[in-house]
Protein backbone atom coordinates (compact mmCIF):
# COMPACT_ATOMS: atom_id res chain seq x y z
CA UNK A 1 0.00 0.00 0.00
CA UNK A 2 1.49 3.65 -1.07
CA UNK A 3 2.09 5.64 2.20
CA UNK A 4 0.08 8.25 0.67
CA UNK A 5 -3.01 6.80 2.44
CA UNK A 6 -4.67 7.87 6.63
CA UNK A 7 -4.56 3.45 6.16
CA UNK A 8 -1.08 2.92 6.05
CA UNK A 9 -0.27 5.03 8.59
CA UNK A 10 -2.86 3.16 10.65
CA UNK A 11 -0.82 -0.51 9.78
CA UNK A 12 2.20 1.19 10.87
CA UNK A 13 1.20 1.66 14.65
CA UNK A 14 -0.89 -1.29 14.39
CA UNK A 15 2.57 -2.89 13.75
CA UNK A 16 5.19 -0.63 15.03
CA UNK A 17 3.11 0.19 18.64
CA UNK A 18 0.49 -2.97 18.84
CA UNK A 19 1.07 -2.90 22.56
CA UNK A 20 0.40 0.98 23.20
CA UNK A 21 -2.89 2.60 23.89
CA UNK A 22 -4.71 4.11 20.99
CA UNK A 23 -8.26 4.82 21.89
CA UNK A 24 -9.57 5.35 25.88
CA UNK A 25 -13.54 5.31 25.97
CA UNK A 26 -14.95 5.75 29.42
CA UNK A 27 -18.60 3.78 30.40
CA UNK A 28 -20.23 4.75 33.74
CA UNK A 29 -16.61 6.53 34.79
CA UNK A 30 -14.21 3.95 34.20
CA UNK A 31 -12.17 4.03 30.93
CA UNK A 32 -12.33 0.82 28.70
CA UNK A 33 -9.06 0.58 26.28
CA UNK A 34 -8.01 -0.09 23.05
CA UNK A 35 -4.45 -0.73 21.72
CA UNK A 36 -3.32 -0.06 18.79
CA UNK A 37 -3.26 -4.21 17.86
CA UNK A 38 -6.71 -4.58 19.24
CA UNK A 39 -8.53 -1.90 17.67
CA UNK A 40 -6.70 -3.07 14.23
CA UNK A 41 -8.23 -6.72 15.08
CA UNK A 42 -11.84 -5.24 15.63
CA UNK A 43 -11.61 -3.08 12.58
CA UNK A 44 -10.29 -5.45 10.60
CA UNK A 45 -13.15 -8.38 11.76
CA UNK A 46 -15.58 -5.79 10.97
CA UNK A 47 -14.32 -5.01 7.57
CA UNK A 48 -14.71 -8.46 6.71
CA UNK A 49 -17.84 -8.92 8.30
CA UNK A 50 -18.75 -6.22 6.07
CA UNK A 51 -17.81 -8.06 2.73
CA UNK A 52 -20.47 -10.71 3.79
CA UNK A 53 -23.27 -8.12 4.00
CA UNK A 54 -23.84 -7.75 -0.10
CA UNK A 55 -22.79 -4.58 -0.32
CA UNK A 56 -21.43 -3.52 -3.36
CA UNK A 57 -17.83 -2.71 -3.96
CA UNK A 58 -16.63 0.63 -2.83
CA UNK A 59 -20.07 1.21 -1.00
CA UNK A 60 -20.79 4.39 0.49
CA UNK A 61 -21.20 3.91 4.45
CA UNK A 62 -22.61 6.29 6.84
CA UNK A 63 -21.75 6.97 10.48
CA UNK A 64 -24.65 8.05 12.33
CA UNK A 65 -22.87 8.43 16.34
CA UNK A 66 -21.99 10.88 18.58
CA UNK A 67 -17.65 11.23 19.48
CA UNK A 68 -16.39 7.21 20.64
CA UNK A 69 -13.35 5.30 20.23
CA UNK A 70 -16.13 2.65 17.75
CA UNK A 71 -17.10 5.74 15.16
CA UNK A 72 -13.06 5.65 14.66
CA UNK A 73 -12.53 2.26 14.58
CA UNK A 74 -15.84 2.12 12.22
CA UNK A 75 -14.25 4.81 9.69
CA UNK A 76 -11.13 2.61 9.73
CA UNK A 77 -12.91 -0.68 8.92
CA UNK A 78 -14.81 0.88 5.85
CA UNK A 79 -10.92 2.25 4.79
CA UNK A 80 -9.83 -1.31 4.93
CA UNK A 81 -12.64 -2.52 3.30
CA UNK A 82 -11.95 -0.15 0.17
CA UNK A 83 -15.40 1.60 1.06
CA UNK A 84 -16.30 4.81 1.26
CA UNK A 85 -17.63 6.85 4.56
CA UNK A 86 -20.43 9.36 4.84
CA UNK A 87 -20.16 10.87 8.49
CA UNK A 88 -23.53 12.45 10.03
CA UNK A 89 -24.14 14.84 12.71
CA UNK A 90 -25.20 13.12 15.63
CA UNK A 91 -27.59 15.86 15.73
CA UNK A 92 -29.65 16.64 13.17
CA UNK A 93 -33.54 15.38 12.50
CA UNK A 94 -34.70 12.50 10.44
CA UNK A 95 -35.74 15.77 7.84
CA UNK A 96 -32.36 16.23 7.91
CA UNK A 97 -30.67 12.79 7.99
CA UNK A 98 -32.96 11.35 5.28
CA UNK A 99 -31.87 13.83 2.24
CA UNK A 100 -28.16 13.11 2.98
CA UNK A 101 -28.73 9.27 3.00
CA UNK A 102 -30.60 9.57 -0.21
CA UNK A 103 -27.52 12.09 -2.06
CA UNK A 104 -24.87 10.23 -0.66
CA UNK A 105 -25.95 7.20 -2.18
CA UNK A 106 -25.30 5.35 1.30
CA UNK A 107 -26.25 1.42 0.98
CA UNK A 108 -25.29 1.19 4.90
CA UNK A 109 -25.07 2.80 8.03
CA UNK A 110 -23.04 2.65 11.50
CA UNK A 111 -25.61 3.79 14.39
CA UNK A 112 -23.42 4.26 17.61
CA UNK A 113 -24.25 6.40 20.87
CA UNK A 114 -26.83 8.75 20.27
CA UNK A 115 -29.33 11.32 22.46
CA UNK A 116 -32.36 10.41 20.58
CA UNK A 117 -32.22 8.06 18.17
CA UNK A 118 -36.21 7.60 18.37
CA UNK A 119 -36.53 10.70 16.75
CA UNK A 120 -34.15 10.37 14.04
CA UNK A 121 -34.77 6.35 12.84
CA UNK A 122 -37.48 6.89 10.55
CA UNK A 123 -34.47 8.91 8.18
CA UNK A 124 -33.27 5.39 7.74
CA UNK A 125 -34.93 3.25 5.15
CA UNK A 126 -35.74 -0.95 5.22
CA UNK A 127 -33.00 -0.35 2.17
CA UNK A 128 -30.27 0.60 4.01
CA UNK A 129 -27.79 -2.01 6.08
CA UNK A 130 -27.52 -1.17 9.76
CA UNK A 131 -24.77 -1.91 11.88
CA UNK A 132 -25.38 -1.04 15.58
CA UNK A 133 -22.58 0.03 18.01
CA UNK A 134 -24.04 -2.43 20.62
CA UNK A 135 -21.70 -1.10 23.62
CA UNK A 136 -23.95 1.90 24.12
CA UNK A 137 -27.57 0.35 24.49
CA UNK A 138 -27.99 -0.11 20.77
CA UNK A 139 -29.22 -3.56 19.36
CA UNK A 140 -30.27 -4.12 15.63
CA UNK A 141 -30.24 -7.15 13.04
CA UNK A 142 -26.29 -6.85 12.96
CA UNK A 143 -24.27 -5.40 15.68
CA UNK A 144 -20.34 -4.50 16.23
CA UNK A 145 -19.62 -7.13 18.81
CA UNK A 146 -21.51 -10.16 16.93
CA UNK A 147 -20.30 -9.07 13.95
CA UNK A 148 -16.79 -8.90 15.01
CA UNK A 149 -16.76 -12.22 17.08
CA UNK A 150 -18.44 -14.33 13.71
CA UNK A 151 -15.93 -13.03 11.72
CA UNK A 152 -12.05 -13.71 11.05
CA UNK A 153 -9.90 -10.85 10.47
CA UNK A 154 -9.15 -9.36 7.39
CA UNK A 155 -5.70 -9.65 6.24
CA UNK A 156 -5.52 -8.48 2.90
CA UNK A 157 -7.18 -4.77 3.29
CA UNK A 158 -7.92 -2.76 0.76
CA UNK A 159 -4.82 -1.09 -1.63
CA UNK A 160 -5.90 2.79 -1.36
CA UNK A 161 -4.12 5.28 -4.19
CA UNK A 162 -4.13 9.10 -3.49
CA UNK A 163 -6.72 9.68 -5.81
CA UNK A 164 -9.31 7.72 -4.84
CA UNK A 165 -12.28 9.15 -2.64
CA UNK A 166 -12.05 8.52 0.89
CA UNK A 167 -14.76 10.54 2.47
CA UNK A 168 -17.85 12.41 1.55
CA UNK A 169 -18.50 15.36 4.25
CA UNK A 170 -21.34 17.40 4.07
CA UNK A 171 -21.57 20.75 4.94
CA UNK A 172 -23.26 21.74 8.34
CA UNK A 173 -25.44 24.06 6.75
CA UNK A 174 -25.18 27.46 7.83
CA UNK A 175 -26.18 29.06 4.52
CA UNK A 176 -28.90 26.35 3.66
CA UNK A 177 -29.22 22.84 2.10
CA UNK A 178 -25.67 20.69 3.10
CA UNK A 179 -23.29 20.02 0.31
CA UNK A 180 -21.64 16.74 0.15
CA UNK A 181 -17.55 17.80 0.03
CA UNK A 182 -15.50 15.14 -1.71
CA UNK A 183 -11.89 14.34 -0.43
CA UNK A 184 -9.31 11.56 -1.53
CA UNK A 185 -7.27 9.77 0.51
CA UNK A 186 -4.23 11.83 -0.86
CA UNK A 187 -6.26 15.14 0.33
CA UNK A 188 -6.48 13.59 3.82
CA UNK A 189 -2.28 12.74 3.85
CA UNK A 190 -1.34 16.05 2.06
CA UNK A 191 -2.90 17.67 4.86
CA UNK A 192 -1.38 15.52 7.87
CA UNK A 193 2.10 16.00 6.27
CA UNK A 194 2.37 19.47 5.96
CA UNK A 195 0.17 20.17 9.21
CA UNK A 196 3.00 18.06 11.34
CA UNK A 197 5.69 19.87 10.16
CA UNK A 198 4.45 23.52 9.96
CA UNK A 199 2.75 23.61 13.69
CA UNK A 200 5.04 21.02 15.28
CA UNK A 201 2.09 18.93 16.44
CA UNK A 202 3.60 16.69 19.25
CA UNK A 203 3.89 12.94 18.07
CA UNK A 204 2.77 10.15 21.04
CA UNK A 205 0.71 12.87 22.75
CA UNK A 206 -2.57 12.92 24.05
CA UNK A 207 -5.72 13.93 22.48
CA UNK A 208 -9.19 14.80 23.47
CA UNK A 209 -12.29 14.08 21.13
CA UNK A 210 -15.42 15.42 21.37
CA UNK A 211 -16.02 18.37 18.60
CA UNK A 212 -18.43 16.69 16.03
CA UNK A 213 -16.03 14.18 14.01
CA UNK A 214 -18.40 14.52 10.93
CA UNK A 215 -16.65 18.29 11.03
CA UNK A 216 -13.53 18.75 8.87
CA UNK A 217 -11.58 20.12 12.38
CA UNK A 218 -12.08 16.47 14.40
CA UNK A 219 -11.41 14.37 11.76
CA UNK A 220 -8.30 15.97 10.78
CA UNK A 221 -7.04 17.94 13.89
CA UNK A 222 -8.14 14.58 16.62
CA UNK A 223 -9.15 11.58 14.15
CA UNK A 224 -6.23 11.92 11.91
CA UNK A 225 -3.43 13.42 13.79
CA UNK A 226 -4.07 10.84 16.01
CA UNK A 227 -3.16 8.55 13.18
CA UNK A 228 -0.55 9.74 11.90
CA UNK A 229 1.27 10.89 15.38
CA UNK A 230 0.35 7.22 16.92
CA UNK A 231 -1.10 9.37 19.92
CA UNK A 232 -3.76 8.40 22.71
CA UNK A 233 -7.63 9.42 22.09
CA UNK A 234 -10.02 9.50 24.94
CA UNK A 235 -13.41 10.54 24.92
CA UNK A 236 -16.34 12.42 26.42
CA UNK A 237 -18.79 10.03 28.17
CA UNK A 238 -21.35 12.23 27.98
CA UNK A 239 -22.32 16.79 28.18
CA UNK A 240 -22.31 16.27 32.37
CA UNK A 241 -19.34 14.49 32.32
CA UNK A 242 -17.61 16.19 29.58
CA UNK A 243 -15.24 18.79 32.18
CA UNK A 244 -14.26 15.82 34.27
CA UNK A 245 -13.50 13.54 31.10
CA UNK A 246 -11.20 16.41 29.48
CA UNK A 247 -9.44 16.98 33.27
CA UNK A 248 -8.53 13.50 33.37
CA UNK A 249 -7.16 13.42 29.94
CA UNK A 250 -5.28 17.14 30.45
CA UNK A 251 -4.79 16.61 26.32
CA UNK A 252 -1.62 18.34 24.44
CA UNK A 253 -4.13 19.48 21.72
CA UNK A 254 -7.03 20.79 22.41
CA UNK A 255 -9.97 22.47 19.84
CA UNK A 256 -13.02 24.45 20.91
CA UNK A 257 -15.63 27.01 19.14
CA UNK A 258 -15.72 30.12 20.40
CA UNK A 259 -18.86 29.89 22.19
CA UNK A 260 -17.16 27.17 24.61
CA UNK A 261 -14.71 29.75 25.00
CA UNK A 262 -17.13 32.05 26.23
CA UNK A 263 -18.65 28.93 28.58
CA UNK A 264 -15.18 28.09 29.67
CA UNK A 265 -15.11 32.23 31.17
CA UNK A 266 -18.30 31.99 32.53
CA UNK A 267 -17.21 28.38 34.35
CA UNK A 268 -14.23 30.24 35.86
CA UNK A 269 -16.10 33.89 36.59
CA UNK A 270 -18.99 32.32 38.31
CA UNK A 271 -15.97 30.48 41.15
CA UNK A 272 -13.88 33.78 40.72
CA UNK A 273 -15.92 36.88 40.02
CA UNK A 274 -13.74 38.87 37.71
CA UNK A 275 -12.32 42.00 41.02
CA UNK A 276 -11.62 39.22 42.55
CA UNK A 277 -9.36 37.25 40.34
CA UNK A 278 -8.08 40.60 38.87
CA UNK A 279 -7.14 41.35 42.76
CA UNK A 280 -5.38 37.48 42.93
CA UNK A 281 -3.55 37.94 39.87
CA UNK A 282 -2.29 41.12 40.45
CA UNK A 283 -0.24 39.38 43.87
CA UNK A 284 3.46 37.91 42.56
CA UNK A 285 2.98 34.76 44.38
CA UNK A 286 -0.67 34.14 44.24
CA UNK A 287 -1.16 34.67 40.65
CA UNK A 288 0.85 31.66 39.36
CA UNK A 289 -0.99 29.05 41.82
CA UNK A 290 -4.43 30.61 40.12
CA UNK A 291 -2.73 30.41 36.46
CA UNK A 292 -2.10 26.59 37.72
CA UNK A 293 -5.34 25.93 38.89
CA UNK A 294 -7.27 26.85 36.43
CA UNK A 295 -5.54 25.51 33.57
CA UNK A 296 -5.56 22.16 35.76
CA UNK A 297 -9.36 22.25 35.93
CA UNK A 298 -10.32 23.18 32.13
CA UNK A 299 -7.94 20.22 31.51
CA UNK A 300 -5.21 22.32 29.54
CA UNK A 301 -2.37 21.70 31.93
CA UNK A 302 -0.06 20.04 29.23
CA UNK A 303 -1.58 21.65 25.99
CA UNK A 304 0.88 23.11 23.87
CA UNK A 305 -1.59 23.54 20.62
CA UNK A 306 -5.01 25.46 22.16
CA UNK A 307 -6.79 26.23 19.09
CA UNK A 308 -9.82 28.16 18.08
CA UNK A 309 -11.87 27.75 15.00
CA UNK A 310 -15.32 27.39 13.18
CA UNK A 311 -16.40 30.87 13.92
CA UNK A 312 -14.46 34.46 14.92
CA UNK A 313 -13.41 35.13 18.08
CA UNK A 314 -13.29 37.90 20.33
CA UNK A 315 -9.72 39.70 20.36
CA UNK A 316 -10.77 40.48 23.97
CA UNK A 317 -11.10 36.89 25.33
CA UNK A 318 -8.33 35.87 23.85
CA UNK A 319 -6.44 38.51 25.82
CA UNK A 320 -8.60 37.37 28.69
CA UNK A 321 -7.35 33.84 27.99
CA UNK A 322 -4.12 35.11 27.62
CA UNK A 323 -3.47 36.78 30.94
CA UNK A 324 -4.63 33.16 32.70
CA UNK A 325 -1.21 31.79 30.43
CA UNK A 326 -3.64 29.94 28.25
CA UNK A 327 -2.73 31.33 24.65
CA UNK A 328 -5.17 30.41 22.43
CA UNK A 329 -4.40 30.19 18.70
CA UNK A 330 -7.12 30.38 15.44
CA UNK A 331 -7.22 29.28 12.33
CA UNK A 332 -9.17 29.72 9.05
CA UNK A 333 -10.17 26.38 7.28
CA UNK A 334 -13.21 25.23 5.78
CA UNK A 335 -14.58 21.58 4.81
CA UNK A 336 -13.47 22.57 0.82
CA UNK A 337 -9.99 23.27 1.72
CA UNK A 338 -9.15 20.31 3.84
CA UNK A 339 -7.80 23.31 6.28
CA UNK A 340 -5.10 23.32 4.26
CA UNK A 341 -4.89 26.62 4.82
CA UNK A 342 -3.78 29.19 7.50
CA UNK A 343 -3.07 29.14 10.91
CA UNK A 344 -1.51 30.55 14.02
CA UNK A 345 1.20 28.75 15.01
CA UNK A 346 1.88 28.08 18.76
CA UNK A 347 5.31 30.17 17.92
CA UNK A 348 4.40 33.00 15.64
CA UNK A 349 0.62 34.36 16.39
CA UNK A 350 -0.90 37.86 16.91
CA UNK A 351 -4.12 37.98 18.30
CA UNK A 352 -7.51 38.55 16.26
CA UNK A 353 -5.25 36.91 13.31
CA UNK A 354 -5.97 33.53 11.55
CA UNK A 355 -2.04 33.05 11.03
CA UNK A 356 0.04 32.58 8.12
CA UNK A 357 -0.64 29.89 5.02
CA UNK A 358 0.84 26.74 5.10
CA UNK A 359 4.09 26.99 2.72
CA UNK A 360 2.28 24.89 -0.05
CA UNK A 361 -0.66 27.10 -0.04
CA UNK A 362 -1.41 29.77 -3.09
CA UNK A 363 -3.23 32.52 -1.93
CA UNK A 364 -4.71 35.59 -3.69
CA UNK A 365 -7.01 37.92 -2.65
CA UNK A 366 -9.97 39.48 -5.56
CA UNK A 367 -10.98 43.08 -5.93
CA UNK A 368 -13.78 42.37 -3.44
CA UNK A 369 -11.73 41.30 -0.93
CA UNK A 370 -12.37 37.46 -1.28
CA UNK A 371 -9.96 35.29 0.05
CA UNK A 372 -9.00 32.01 -2.68
CA UNK A 373 -6.92 29.51 -2.12
CA UNK A 374 -5.47 26.72 -4.29
CA UNK A 375 -3.78 23.37 -2.72
CA UNK A 376 -3.74 19.62 -3.28
CA UNK A 377 -5.67 19.36 -0.63
CA UNK A 378 -8.38 20.97 -2.18
CA UNK A 379 -11.86 18.85 -2.78
CA UNK A 380 -12.54 17.54 -6.37
CA UNK A 381 -16.12 19.03 -5.72
CA UNK A 382 -19.53 18.65 -4.68
CA UNK A 383 -21.00 14.97 -4.97
CA UNK A 384 -23.39 14.42 -7.69
CA UNK A 385 -23.18 18.74 -7.86
CA UNK A 386 -21.48 19.92 -11.31
CA UNK A 387 -22.97 23.18 -11.33
CA UNK A 388 -22.30 23.91 -7.58
CA UNK A 389 -18.55 22.64 -8.29
CA UNK A 390 -17.89 24.36 -10.90
CA UNK A 391 -19.26 27.82 -8.96
CA UNK A 392 -16.68 26.76 -6.12
CA UNK A 393 -13.75 27.50 -8.22
CA UNK A 394 -13.03 30.08 -10.28
CA UNK A 395 -11.00 30.28 -13.80
CA UNK A 396 -7.39 29.65 -12.43
CA UNK A 397 -8.89 26.76 -9.93
CA UNK A 398 -8.95 28.83 -7.05
CA UNK A 399 -11.67 27.82 -4.34
CA UNK A 400 -13.44 30.33 -3.30
CA UNK A 401 -13.69 30.81 0.32
CA UNK A 402 -16.37 33.49 0.60
CA UNK A 403 -14.21 35.48 3.24
CA UNK A 404 -13.67 38.74 3.27
CA UNK A 405 -9.65 39.37 4.43
CA UNK A 406 -7.13 41.14 4.22
CA UNK A 407 -2.81 40.54 5.04
CA UNK A 408 -1.08 43.05 7.49
CA UNK A 409 2.24 43.96 6.83
CA UNK A 410 4.03 41.03 8.45
CA UNK A 411 1.54 38.61 6.29
CA UNK A 412 -0.76 37.59 9.16
CA UNK A 413 -4.17 37.22 7.40
CA UNK A 414 -7.14 39.07 9.04
CA UNK A 415 -11.08 37.86 8.39
CA UNK A 416 -13.24 41.01 8.28
CA UNK A 417 -16.54 38.91 7.13
CA UNK A 418 -18.13 36.83 4.91
CA UNK A 419 -19.23 37.47 1.56
CA UNK A 420 -22.76 36.28 2.03
CA UNK A 421 -23.31 37.53 5.52
CA UNK A 422 -23.27 41.53 4.29
CA UNK A 423 -26.15 43.18 3.94
CA UNK A 424 -27.65 47.16 3.14
CA UNK A 425 -29.41 48.98 5.68
CA UNK A 426 -32.03 50.67 4.20
CA UNK A 427 -29.55 54.06 3.52
CA UNK A 428 -27.70 51.68 0.61
CA UNK A 429 -24.91 51.42 2.54
CA UNK A 430 -23.31 47.46 3.27
CA UNK A 431 -22.53 46.07 6.35
CA UNK A 432 -19.75 43.35 7.60
CA UNK A 433 -21.73 41.99 10.78
CA UNK A 434 -18.84 39.79 11.68
CA UNK A 435 -16.17 41.86 13.42
CA UNK A 436 -19.29 44.11 14.92
CA UNK A 437 -20.52 41.28 16.67
CA UNK A 438 -16.89 40.10 17.91
CA UNK A 439 -16.83 43.55 19.59
CA UNK A 440 -20.31 42.34 21.33
CA UNK A 441 -19.24 39.05 22.39
CA UNK A 442 -16.60 40.11 24.18
CA UNK A 443 -18.99 41.40 27.07
CA UNK A 444 -19.17 38.43 29.59
CA UNK A 445 -23.46 38.95 29.45
CA UNK A 446 -23.97 38.03 25.89
CA UNK A 447 -23.75 34.47 24.61
CA UNK A 448 -24.83 34.67 21.04
CA UNK A 449 -25.10 37.86 18.88
CA UNK A 450 -26.45 38.26 15.18
CA UNK A 451 -26.09 42.06 13.89
CA UNK A 452 -28.65 43.04 11.25
CA UNK A 453 -30.28 46.11 9.67
CA UNK A 454 -32.44 44.75 6.24
CA UNK A 455 -35.00 47.84 5.74
CA UNK A 456 -33.99 49.61 8.66
CA UNK A 457 -32.06 52.84 8.46
CA UNK A 458 -29.04 51.75 11.04
CA UNK A 459 -28.33 48.15 12.14
CA UNK A 460 -29.24 46.57 15.68
CA UNK A 461 -27.89 43.90 17.82
CA UNK A 462 -29.69 40.81 18.56
CA UNK A 463 -28.62 38.69 21.26
CA UNK A 464 -28.78 36.18 23.90
CA UNK A 465 -27.38 36.35 27.19
CA UNK A 466 -25.01 33.63 28.91
CA UNK A 467 -25.37 32.69 32.39
CA UNK A 468 -23.89 35.68 34.03
CA UNK A 469 -26.02 38.08 32.15
CA UNK A 470 -29.29 36.51 33.21
CA UNK A 471 -28.48 36.61 36.83
CA UNK A 472 -28.26 40.44 36.15
CA UNK A 473 -31.13 42.43 37.45
CA UNK A 474 -32.70 44.20 34.36
CA UNK A 475 -31.52 47.70 35.63
CA UNK A 476 -27.70 45.87 35.62
CA UNK A 477 -28.07 44.63 33.13
CA UNK A 478 -29.51 47.70 30.79
CA UNK A 479 -26.79 49.48 31.71
CA UNK A 480 -24.06 46.87 31.11
CA UNK A 481 -25.93 47.01 27.60
CA UNK A 482 -25.92 50.47 27.36
CA UNK A 483 -22.61 50.84 28.16
CA UNK A 484 -21.38 48.10 25.72
CA UNK A 485 -23.20 49.94 22.96
CA UNK A 486 -21.37 53.19 23.80
CA UNK A 487 -17.73 51.71 23.78
CA UNK A 488 -18.65 49.18 20.39
CA UNK A 489 -19.98 52.24 18.44
CA UNK A 490 -16.90 54.45 19.30
CA UNK A 491 -15.14 51.94 17.47
CA UNK A 492 -17.77 51.79 14.14
CA UNK A 493 -18.33 53.79 11.26
CA UNK A 494 -21.17 55.63 11.14
CA UNK A 495 -23.68 53.92 8.73
CA UNK A 496 -22.47 50.51 11.37
CA UNK A 497 -23.39 52.06 14.59
CA UNK A 498 -25.58 49.88 16.24
CA UNK A 499 -29.14 51.11 17.23
CA UNK A 500 -30.54 48.81 19.72
CA UNK A 501 -29.67 45.91 21.65
CA UNK A 502 -32.12 43.35 21.63
CA UNK A 503 -32.35 40.35 24.12
CA UNK A 504 -33.79 37.25 22.38
CA UNK A 505 -36.37 35.26 24.73
CA UNK A 506 -35.01 31.81 24.63
CA UNK A 507 -31.69 30.94 23.08
CA UNK A 508 -30.46 29.82 19.67
CA UNK A 509 -29.50 26.02 20.02
CA UNK A 510 -29.11 22.83 17.30
CA UNK A 511 -32.52 21.55 18.46
CA UNK A 512 -34.25 24.85 17.49
CA UNK A 513 -32.83 25.61 14.38
CA UNK A 514 -30.88 28.47 14.97
CA UNK A 515 -27.50 27.48 15.12
CA UNK A 516 -25.70 24.83 13.84
CA UNK A 517 -24.15 21.34 14.68
CA UNK A 518 -20.30 23.32 14.70
CA UNK A 519 -22.83 26.00 16.87
CA UNK A 520 -22.31 28.70 14.13
CA UNK A 521 -25.66 30.71 14.30
CA UNK A 522 -27.48 30.21 11.25
CA UNK A 523 -28.21 33.75 9.98
CA UNK A 524 -30.20 33.19 7.42
CA UNK A 525 -33.17 31.24 9.71
CA UNK A 526 -32.22 34.12 12.80
CA UNK A 527 -33.21 36.53 10.02
CA UNK A 528 -36.25 35.19 8.23
CA UNK A 529 -38.08 35.00 11.69
CA UNK A 530 -37.37 37.95 13.21
CA UNK A 531 -36.64 40.31 10.47
CA UNK A 532 -40.22 41.80 10.24
CA UNK A 533 -39.94 42.66 13.88
CA UNK A 534 -36.91 45.07 12.69
CA UNK A 535 -39.11 48.66 12.22
CA UNK A 536 -40.91 47.89 15.35
CA UNK A 537 -37.96 47.19 17.60
CA UNK A 538 -36.04 50.21 15.82
CA UNK A 539 -39.11 52.73 16.44
CA UNK A 540 -39.06 51.44 19.93
CA UNK A 541 -37.90 53.62 22.97
CA UNK A 542 -34.79 53.06 24.55
CA UNK A 543 -31.64 51.32 24.15
CA UNK A 544 -31.68 48.02 25.00
CA UNK A 545 -35.11 46.27 24.30
CA UNK A 546 -36.77 43.01 24.96
CA UNK A 547 -38.19 40.48 22.30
Amino acid sequence: MPNSAPLYQFLRNEQEFANDIFLRQPFNGVYKTWTWKEAGDECRRMAAALKTLNLPERSHIAILSKNCAHWMMADIAIMMAGCVSVPIYPTLTAASIQPILDHSDAKAIFIGKLDDFASQEAAILPNLTRISFDDYGRKDKHNWSELIAQSQPLTNVYNWTADEILTIIYTSGTTGKPKGVVHTAGNFDTVMHDAIRELRLPERSWLFSYLPLSHIAERIGIEMNGIYNASVISFAESIDSFAKNVAEVQPYVFFAVPRLWGKFREGVLKKLPQKKLDILLSIPIINGIIKKSIKKKLGLSRATHIYSASAPIAVELLKWFARLDIKIIQALGMTEDCVYAHFERPYEFRHGSVGKPFAGLKVKITEEGELRVKSDANTKGYYKEPELTAELFDEDGYLKTGDICEYDHDGFLFVTGRIKDQFKTDKGKYISPAPIEMKLLACADIEQTCVAGMGIPQPIALVTLSDIGKQKTKEELNQSLTDLLKEVNQTLEHHELLAKVVIMKENWTIENGLLTPTMKVKRNQVEKIHQQFYPQWFNEKGTVIRE
